[in-house]
């Protein structure tokens, strides 16, 4: 019986080599978690991982950002001294765009899925060789909504 020849597979572990290369252990690690989903029997919830899988992680970003104000480590009069600089008054501008951005993003991935691979491949070049961060996607969609007028 002959297997059929996966090239995603490929791909996906040269993405992987690459990151662990250029010291970028999350995406590595997330790859490497996808691989393993394929491997395995969790392939089934790829539809599921694909339909909430953003929304998971922006609920677990959102939450370890959120751990300062938890534990108590930031009190309520560093919240208030968030608006008694123009630094800080700025972080929250940044912030709110910063935010709207990200959902403008969401709306144009929803509703032009082929700009998906660019931003991905975009990110991975930017993690790969400008040690940045896999968090670029969704400002990235954002920041593309306002120059292509969708979103």
């Amino acid at each position: 019986m002959m297997t059929q020849f996966d090239v995603t597979f490929f791909v996906l572990l040269g993405i992987a080599a690459l990151c662990y290369l250029t010291h970028n252990n999350t995406v590595t690690f997330a790859i490497l978690l996808l691989l393993l989903f394929k491997l395995t029997p969790l392939a089934t919830y790829f539809p599921f991982l694909n339909r909430y899988g953003m929304t998971i992680g922006i609920v677990i970003i959102t939450a370890a950002m959120m751990v300062p104000l938890a534990n108590g480590s930031i009190s309520y009069k560093d919240i208030l001294r968030s608006f008694t600089t123009w630094q800080s008054i700025l972080a929250v501008v940044v912030g709110i765009l910063v935010s709207w951005l990200g959902t403008r993003g969401v709306s144009l991935m929803g509703a032009n899925p082929t700009v998906i691979n660019g931003l991905i491949i975009g990110t991975l070049i930017g993690v790969a060789f400008f040690k940045g961060i896999a968090v670029g996607p969704l400002i990235a969609a954002g920041i593309l909504s306002l120059v292509i007028g969708k979103g």
